[in-house]
């Protein structure tokens, strides 16, 4: 069995090789080929390019990349044509993967799509292009399937792999002594984004608003951990350049170690924002979009939700506080931290909302989605 995939930054890596693993458990010989990263790779996939080229986000900002990436989609459309797999998954990416699938279903290959586009929330009309472009939908949310229902898409909730990896009740003094973290100040975990792009338009005042919480709370420590040297580059330098880089313990590759050992999270809205809820971590989301795109958002009235943040659409209230776009500032985000030092309760009732959220998404996702890839692979 031939399997492809394409998957898009570290978050669809990670999924993709859980997936690679499952697959393999039922499929020893099976062979996979496609778009991946490191994980995938070590999972034994052949990657023909890499998962970070298809790391672009927004609606202007993939206008400069969009000859690259129509390059790189031709060339996958020419391999998988003249050799088809028995099964494509796109996983995540959907802007770049549903006109792949597209393409190669037309071509008679069958496809499933791993992680649902968020066509609830924005950019509705979208659905039109999943129902022609995917045989199957397989979706980390316990409410996405009642929506492609109603427009005639195959989709399944399969739930989300890392609620089986992480607990719910993690050690968080072992976590601090693996570390190396002492003392009995609050332990603020920064995670300013996994893209070069949401770095440049947070990193600054996420920096500045960490640095007016560890002065409001003597004996703090703040981890920022990034998902690539690249990126923790970056951030190294708007730290320098605001002349608090000594104040910070700057990472690569170990979010989840520093999720574990936190006390409270300060994220940049996306998957990270997942990591956080499942390690019980009370946080405040934030996320600015390039000024452009978010006036065209506006302008069309493209976004139908009045909350972003996953954990927000997880639980049964909204309890994260969310900042968007101007309302970002340091002074805001470092008051909100700061409340939710100084209010026990607010932050305990997250916690339990936030438990009973893993248990709902604890449902051997890589096992089941390994299941519904290879009945839609042998599908007669």
């Amino acid at each position: 069995m031939r399997v492809g995939l394409v998957a898009g930054e570290v978050s669809g890596d990670l999924l993709g090789g859980g997936l690679i693993e499952a697959i393999r458990a039922r499929h020893p010989d099976a062979q996979f080929e496609g778009v991946g990263g490191n994980t995938m790779r070590a999972a034994g996939m052949d990657c023909w390019y890499d998962a970070e080229a298809l790391a672009v986000m927004g609606l202007t900002e993939v206008l400069a990349h969009l000859p690259r990436l129509l390059r790189l989609r031709r060339d996958l459309v020419r391999r998988w044509t003249a050799q088809p797999p028995d099964v494509l998954v796109g996983i995540d990416a959907p802007d770049f993967n549903l006109g792949l699938e597209l393409k190669l279903r037309r071509r008679g290959v069958r496809t499933v799509h791993y992680v649902s586009p968020s066509v609830w929330a924005w950019r509705q009309r979208r659905v039109r292009k999943v129902r022609r472009a995917c045989d199957r939908v397989l979706c980390l949310l316990p409410f996405e399937p009642a929506f492609y229902a109603d427009h005639g898409v195959p989709a399944d909730f399969v739930g989300h792999p890392l609620a089986q990896r992480i607990s719910p009740e993690s050690d968080i003094a072992a976590a601090r002594a693996a570390l190396s973290i002492a003392g009995d100040g609050p332990v603020l975990a920064v995670l300013p984004g996994s893209r070069l792009g949401e770095i440049g338009r947070l990193g600054a005042d996420f920096a500045a608003a960490a640095q007016q919480f560890s002065a409001a709370h003597p004996g703090a420590t703040v981890l920022v951990p990034l998902a690539t040297p690249a990126g923790a580059d970056a951030f190294r330098a708007i730290v320098a350049e605001l002349g608090v880089g000594d104040k910070f313990r700057v990472s690569v590759g170990d979010a989840r170690a520093c999720m574990a050992a936190c006390d409270l999270l300060l994220m940049a809205s996306g998957t990270a924002t997942l990591e956080g809820l499942l390690h019980g971590r009370p946080m405040v989301v934030a996320y600015r979009l390039a000024t452009s795109t978010y006036r065209i958002l506006r302008a069309f009235n493209l976004v139908k939700l009045k909350h972003f943040s996953l954990p927000n659409l997880l639980t049964p209230e909204p309890l994260v506080t969310e900042v968007l776009q101007d309302d970002v500032t340091p002074e805001r985000l470092a008051r909100e931290l700061s409340a939710l030092v100084s209010s026990p309760e607010r932050a305990s009732a997250m916690r339990s909302a936030f438990r009973e959220a893993h248990t709902l998404l604890a449902r051997n996702a890589d096992e089941r989605a390994a299941e519904l890839v290879l009945a839609t692979a042998t599908a007669t």
